[in-house]
């Protein structure tokens, strides 16, 4: 009995050695991005924005090419880590692209891109898109990454590089990847996004204005209070670069319902593992404007496979969607309605003018 102890024993220091060595190791090799940091844009991309022009945006959160309408999600009650085959994600990315093309759009903000993770079988999604859309420019910023996610324990997230892509056909003067507050403590920090706002500044032909656009994907589980953190922090970006005279428009994932979303079309009924923050009308100035489609949901809870008949577990909310200032005339916004078939959430194009002020 005393020996099998001991083997316990042993097992157990080597299990905690282990464990602590793993800590130590993420710790060192967290991912810790700059308050502001310089991003690159690829591609020739040359054509001008000017005054009076309407210009077409589409936002679209892909899911790493994983969550089509097969799957589920862990972390919003259902089973599935990973994506169910490369091949399968390669399928996935074939239909996104397809999307992203039908729309027709001058600007893409794309959310969720996978460069090289274990989730979606290390399949570089960014590269695909890039490929693409050869005759656009490109910037990328990473916004989750870890050399192994250690969570569910059975099979774990493993390793991920992923981010936030803008895709345009425009050249750019800058591009900033600008660094949102992380609400998370040690040692849950380590393995968690970095959330970041994708700012592009665009010049406006035969004037002193820019016109920014700016790529988000906000907090989906942590607190309130915190996602609310985290849309002030863009609010203070979007003003500023207004208050410069600029154009603004804001669009992406904002795993929240904005204020001009009937909240009664799609009721929250299950808020177990995942609940939208609900952002309040007066967090910004007068003349900002939101522009959101909500006759049809932008994304579904993966609690389960999609099944539009089951009315009674199938969550859905709108949001995605945009913001944009008083200088910028909302022409059109409309959700594209993809029966989620290759990503949780549905794309959304809006048609924006530059006003002649």
């Amino acid at each position: 009995m005393k020996k099998f102890l001991r083997i316990v024993l042993v097992i157990l220091i080597l299990l905690v050695v282990g464990l602590g060595a793993g800590v130590i190791y993420l710790t060192v090799k967290e991912y810790n991005p700059e308050a502001t940091e310089t991003v690159p844009s690829y591609g020739n991309a040359t054509k001008e924005i000017a005054e009076g022009d309407t210009i077409s945006v589409m936002t679209y959160n892909i899911g790493y090419g994983a969550n089509d309408a097969t799957r589920d999600f862990f972390m919003d009650g259902g089973q599935d880590v990973l994506a169910e085959s490369e091949d399968k994600v390669n399928e996935n990315m074939e239909g996104i692209i397809a999307n992203i093309y039908g729309a027709n759009a001058d600007i893409h903000f794309i959310q969720e891109v996978d460069v090289q993770s274990k989730r979606s079988y290390f399949v570089d999604e960014a590269n695909k898109l890039a490929n693409t859309f050869s005759d656009y420019r490109y910037s990328f910023a990473n916004n989750y990454v870890c050399d192994y996610v250690p969570y569910p324990l059975v099979e774990n997230t493993g390793k991920v590089d992923a981010g936030i892509m803008t895709i345009a056909p425009y050249d750019t003067e800058s591009v900033e990847r600008i660094s949102l507050s992380n609400s998370y403590n040690w040692p849950v920090r380590v393995v968690q996004l970095k959330r970041c706002l994708l700012v592009e500044r665009i010049p406006v032909k035969d004037s002193n204005k820019k016109l920014v656009a700016i790529n988000v994907h906000l907090e989906a589980y942590g607190d309130n209070d915190d996602k609310l953190t985290q849309f002030k922090e863009l609010c203070n970006v979007m003003q500023l670069e207004y208050a410069q005279g600029n154009y603004v428009i804001v669009g992406g994932d904002f795993n929240a319902i904005l204020p001009s979303v009937d909240t009664s079309k799609y009721p929250l009924k299950i808020t177990d593992n995942f609940e939208p923050a609900i952002i309040p009308n007066n967090l910004l100035a007068t003349g900002w404007k939101f522009a959101t489609d909500d006759t049809t949901p932008t994304s579904r809870l993966l609690n389960q496979l999609y099944d539009a008949n089951d009315t009674e577990n199938t969550q859905y909310y709108v949001l995605d969607g945009f913001i944009c200032s008083s200088n910028v005339l909302i022409d059109s916004v409309k959700t594209l309605n993809t029966e989620f078939n290759y990503s949780d959430h549905n794309p959304v194009v809006a048609k924006f003018v530059l006003t002649k002020v």
